[in-house]
């Protein structure tokens, strides 16, 4: 094998723990003065972050990015794919939306996304020292091996070693590390050099035993095994958030439909100690003081789902007993009055539908996607507060509600709008509750004042702790020794 510029963390099943090991290694790379800086050839989410060049990449890639000190770029995760569907996906390539395909067509184009991996593979070895790279799913998909991008397709393309992790939390953890292996080429089998076990709870001594076993009957050594983080929280991929059921100061539901996008807007409601948070997936009602209807990557489909579900009505009822309600992005267009996507941007071309008709503005989907990162002040709840956010989104919203905005940029631009009663608020903007400032003023408008929580210096606190927890739990300088 030739010496390698890079160290491949795939992983035995989707959530092993891939991304936070990344990050991990990433931060404590940092620390040594290393230029590192994180890499995943190919992801699949609907949580997104805006670059620094203006494109788009995968949430996790950006934390991953933060943890290495540097800003996100779109050379970090070169293709994002975006499902719309269950059967088809926005592909995203090096930042822009370039098609909507379905599996099929997509592995049609593996050829054509391949090219863009590899071109940002080579911009980054000229950029940096070491790469740390991140699978996707498991290597032991077999029916994705042809054409693969995502896991030892890649390592075996750029020639990089490989370190698999298991989810022990899950369960059968020695059969997902054996089984494999199993299911890899003899090459790929020799290119991983070892495991890390992931999510242990109890005493070691006791799954000692089990390690030496898998070492024998592998060859492969466990480099470590990562304890179950208590109070753990750090931007999810793709699973949402657990809900905190809590005798809170202040109830929070937010509306899970099918294809939410860019959850994590609402962590810092979720994560807060005087929040009881709940996801509504339909059915009961939990109840709530404010409630928040987040982004979609399928506005329309969405919002049948919720209208079906009796979200509308619930909602109407909450409204009317005092509640309020905030719309994010997809959120905010489905409280207008209409929606139409002429382009078939998210469905056929043509349809449309009404909106919630709770603010006075109609929404057309185009077909260029708004990219930005910004940062404003509150123009209604309480004037002046600061804010941070960005923006991704096809549509473009207009009517007189827009004449009230929710908040203004630094260069004087509006966004949002508020309603004429002051109960409902909406934004194209993502990230708007994570400065403290601005989550004290929706907090005091929602009807509680809770105590101010930084969620951007929580999030650092979170990646240093995860590599402290890393390095104090896994022979990390024995991995990262492979870089040569």
């Amino acid at each position: 094998m030739m010496a390698a510029r890079a160290l491949m963390i795939q992983g035995t099943t989707s959530d092993a723990g891939k991304s936070t090991l990344v990050a991990a290694l990433c931060r404590l790379l940092a620390r040594e003065g290393v230029r590192v800086a994180p890499f995943k050839p190919q992801n699949m989410a609907n949580n997104a972050a805006v670059t620094i060049d203006g494109g788009e990449i995968g949430r996790a890639q950006a934390l991953q990015a933060q943890a290495a000190g540097l800003a996100p770029h779109t050379d970090f995760n070169p293709v994002l794919l975006k499902p719309q569907s269950d059967h088809t996906a926005q592909v995203v390539i090096h930042g822009r939306v370039v098609a909507q395909l379905d599996a099929r067509r997509y592995h049609d184009y593996k050829p054509i996304a391949r090219e863009a991996v590899l071109a940002s593979w080579a911009r980054l070895t000229q950029k940096y020292d070491f790469l740390v790279v991140e699978g996707a799913g498991s290597p032991a998909e077999v029916n994705l091996r042809d054409n693969d991008i995502a896991n030892m397709g890649f390592a075996e393309a750029v020639d990089i070693p490989v370190a698999l992790v298991a989810d022990i939390d899950r369960g059968g953890v020695f059969a997902q590390l054996v089984g494999t292996l199993a299911c890899l080429a003899p090459s790929e089998v020799a290119r991983i050099t070892g495991f890390v076990i992931n999510r242990f709870r109890g005493d070691l001594t006791i799954l000692a035993p089990g390690l030496s076993w898998l070492t024998e009957r592998t060859g492969k050594p466990v480099f470590g095994v990562l304890p179950f983080l208590e109070n753990w929280a750090l931007d999810a991929e793709d699973a949402l958030g657990a809900v905190q059921r809590r005798d809170g100061a202040l109830r929070v539901v937010a509306i899970a439909y099918p294809r939410v996008a860019n959850h994590t807007d609402l962590d810092p409601w979720r994560l807060h100690p005087e929040v009881d948070f709940r996801w509504w997936h339909g059915g009961p009602w939990p109840g709530a003081d404010l409630v928040i209807l987040p982004g979609s990557k399928a506005v329309l489909a969405d919002l049948a789902w919720f209208r079906a579900q009796g979200g509308e009505a619930i909602v109407q009822r909450h409204l009317r007993l005092g509640g309020k309600v905030v719309g994010i992005c997809g959120g905010f267009q489905m409280l207008g009055e209409t929606i139409a996507d002429p382009f078939g941007a998210e469905g056929a071309p043509g349809s449309s539908a009404p909106g919630l008709g709770w603010l006075a503005m109609a929404t057309t989907l185009g077909q260029k996607k708004r990219l930005t990162v910004g940062s404003g002040r509150l123009a209604a709840l309480a004037l002046g507060a600061r804010v941070r956010g960005y923006e991704i989104h096809l549509g473009v919203s207009d009517g007189p509600a827009l004449s009230q905005p929710l908040l203004v940029d630094d260069a004087g631009h509006p966004d949002g709008a508020v309603s004429t009663d002051g109960q409902i608020v909406g934004t194209y903007w993502h990230g708007l509750f994570e400065e403290a400032e601005a989550f004290a003023a929706f907090a005091t408008w929602a009807g509680a004042s809770l105590t101010p929580v930084d969620h951007a210096a929580r999030r650092e606190a979170m990646i240093d702790r995860l590599a402290d927890t890393v390095a104090a739990h896994c022979q990390w300088r024995q991995i990262v020794g492979l870089f040569r």
